[in-house]
């Protein structure tokens, strides 16, 4: 599809990166990954055409299309949202005018025979079958349910995209290059502005339908539903791993291991021909074997190592007083403007429970921290508990920052105790590291400023945050620094986010927004989403279908099967001999379902575990290394016979709870 060979791109005669060769094959998924700076969103715009290279070529087939998402763009206001969008396929109505264009000139000519009308004749057969296959001007169910998708309401659509956010306007961008269906997508930062159910959405389009995609996104749970090789870009070159990303960092840290220990030996080498050139320089007898040190020493080429990782930081947040058992009681709360934004809000949040507010932009997430916050007026009964401290991130929260101070100095006045003599390092976990801590915050963008403000929180006391959309403008390691740090904080936590991995496992209950409602969920953001899944098969009256991920194979589908029609027909026979049961055989009858659901769940997740690690584990017997293992074989037998034994289990209970 595309072919990049001997690139380099320099800025102000400082290589970016250098002899940089690798093909992007049709279908592949590929995750772009590198620290900050290191030229991630350079290497798409030159792929796309928007830049040139200072040496080397990107080639690619003629009929070739690319698309391309950058992360910020100059937009128009002047359509209605459904007008925009359409704007996706001028491209089609160009290409009918052309056919509607040849259909005449066939109509007009009389040398049918000749090679021009043969000629005619092939074109207008290709464009009409390229017509055809784009779905001719039947596109307007397509564009609805893209933009559905990621997120519009049908009310929407005739809204002019001048009144809506910058965050909207780009998911009308990113819906024209979906629309569009180029043969490669580039895609940077795509999720930026989307809320979890339009990244689901988004990945499943990227799974299913996209050709070639190259995404660069800090989304560690997007990356890794969609990507299936990782390319990075480090020390100037490209480093190509044919795996996902999280199987990437393990193998990333493998090399980083062996180009330090590379690096430390060459180190002592050079060290040793210095030394021994410093001692018998002005030696006769030893003058050529000086002269041939100093030749072996030109000869060296230094190894570089990748940049310092800082994962092992740790941060904690200074001690604080203790708050009241209730930091939040909100009751019967209600927000209205020329709308209601949310209404019959109740909700109670204990000492040191860690909670997520989910839902779709604009359902009153951050309309409910505000409240809370007392930033704005409301109906109802909102209580912050005793002693409660609040510290409040959001990205306007940058805008406090003293401009005059440097970054250092901004972290330096807030730092109290041993923390200050790990500043720097602290700066350098949230990509502040070198010369950009000496930076004025004046001349910060808003990422920088937003990430800023995050560290100045971070070492502040006290004893009930409030984060509003924390981890925007962080990379996936500053990511791990932030979440480890509010982990380990024994105070009360509030978390507005769509990353789904940042809040997998840090927070244990979430409140999910949307109709003007906000309903409670125990239990983790997966849960969550498994609970909404449930709800929405639920609401739509169409039974739940096992996909081939967790869909039980060879025997086992035979036998689910065989259950479901026994259960189907088990489920038609009348319900009447019930009634004749005794109030206490009704009971014990009760108490034996639900004994077999739980069996048959158990056995079901169980078996769900198994057939993820049974997969895993035949990737892994498909790469050469793997098989040549094997010990691997012997696993795969032990797993294949636990498989059969859950099954047969699942079938037992399934059977008695169909009869």
């Amino acid at each position: 599809m595309i072919s990049v060979e001997h690139l380099s791109v320099e800025f102000s005669a400082k290589p970016l990166f250098t002899d940089v060769s690798f093909v992007v094959n049709d279908r592949d998924r590929i995750a772009l990954t590198g620290k900050n700076g290191a030229g991630k969103s350079t290497l798409l715009k030159v792929m796309a055409g928007q830049q040139r290279p200072s040496g080397g070529t990107v080639s690619s087939p003629r009929d070739t299309s690319v698309g391309y998402l950058p992360q910020v763009m100059e937009l128009s206001g002047e359509r209605t949202v459904m007008d925009e969008t359409l704007q996706a396929f001028n491209h089609i109505h160009d290409l009918q005018a052309s056919i509607e264009q040849m259909q005449q000139e066939m109509a007009d000519r009389t040398d049918y025979e000749s090679e021009a009308y043969m000629a005619l004749v092939d074109r207008y057969t290709r464009a009409e079958e390229h017509f055809q296959m784009m779905g001719g001007l039947n596109f307007r169910a397509e564009v609805e349910r893209t933009l559905a998708g990621l997120g519009f309401e049908r009310t929407d659509f005739d809204r002019p995209t001048r009144e809506l956010s910058g965050g909207w306007r780009m998911r009308i961008e990113l819906a024209k290059l979906l629309l569009r269906q180029p043969d490669v997508l580039l895609l940077d930062e795509p999720t930026n502005h989307l809320d979890i159910e339009s990244i689901q959405w988004l990945e499943q389009y990227l799974q299913q339908r996209a050709g070639a995609v190259i995404l660069v996104s800090h989304d560690r749970a997007f990356i890794n539903n969609v990507t299936t090789r990782t390319l990075e870009i480090s020390c100037g070159r490209i480093w190509d791993y044919k795996v996902k990303y999280d199987e990437y960092v393990r193998l990333r840290a493998e090399r980083r291991e062996q180009q330090l220990r590379a690096f430390e030996n060459q180190q002592k080498e050079i060290a040793d021909l210095k030394d021994f050139i410093e001692r018998f320089r002005y030696k006769p007898t030893k003058a050529v074997q000086v002269q041939e040190r100093i030749k072996q020493l030109s000869r060296i080429v230094p190894i570089e190592v990748d940049e310092i990782d800082n994962s092992s930081l740790h941060l904690k947040f200074p001690p604080c007083q203790r708050s009241g058992d209730f930091p939040l009681i909100v009751e019967d709360l209600r927000k209205a403007y020329d709308h209601e934004v949310i209404a019959h809000v109740n909700l109670t949040i204990r000492r040191g429970e860690k909670v997520a507010f989910v839902g779709r932009n604009g359902e009153g997430k951050s309309t409910l921290v505000k409240c809370i916050l007392g930033e704005i007026p409301y109906e109802g009964s909102l209580k912050v508990g005793h002693n409660a401290q609040i510290g409040y991130f959001a990205q306007n929260q940058a805008q406090l920052l003293d401009p005059e101070l440097t970054v250092f100095d901004t972290i330096d006045r807030v730092a109290r105790g041993d923390i200050r003599t790990r500043i720097r390092d602290i700066l350098g976990a949230f990509m502040f590291g070198g010369e950009a801590s000496d930076k004025k915050v004046k001349v910060l963008s808003g990422g920088e400023r937003s990430r800023l403000a995050m560290i100045k929180l971070l070492l502040e006391p006290v004893n009930f945050l409030i984060l509003d959309e924390p981890t925007n403008h962080l990379d996936m390691r500053s990511k791990d620094v932030l979440k480890e740090a509010i982990a380990a904080f024994d105070g009360t936590v509030i978390v507005v986010s769509h990353d789904r991995q940042f809040l997998d496992g840090l927070v244990e209950k979430v409140y999910s927004f949307g109709g003007g409602r906000v309903r409670e969920h125990l239990g983790g953001i997966y849960d969550w989403i498994e609970s909404e899944h449930k709800a929405d098969i639920a609401a739509s009256g169409v039974a739940p279908q096992r996909t081939a991920a967790d869909a039980p194979t060879g025997h086992a589908a035979s036998t689910v099967a065989r259950v479901d029609a026994r259960t189907a027909s088990s489920a038609e026979k009348p319900a009447a001999s019930a009634s004749r049961l005794s109030y206490e055989e009704q009971k014990a009858a009760a108490r034996e379902r639900r004994k077999l659901e739980r069996a048959v769940a158990d056995a079901e997740a169980e078996m769900t575990e198994l057939e993820a690690a049974l997969h895993m584990l035949e990737a892994k017997m498909s790469t050469p290394e793997g098989a040549a293992d094997a010990s691997l074989y012997e696993r795969h037998t032990r797993l294949r016979q636990q498989i059969e034994d859950v099954e047969a289990r699942w079938l037992e209970a399934s059977e008695a709870l169909s009869s």
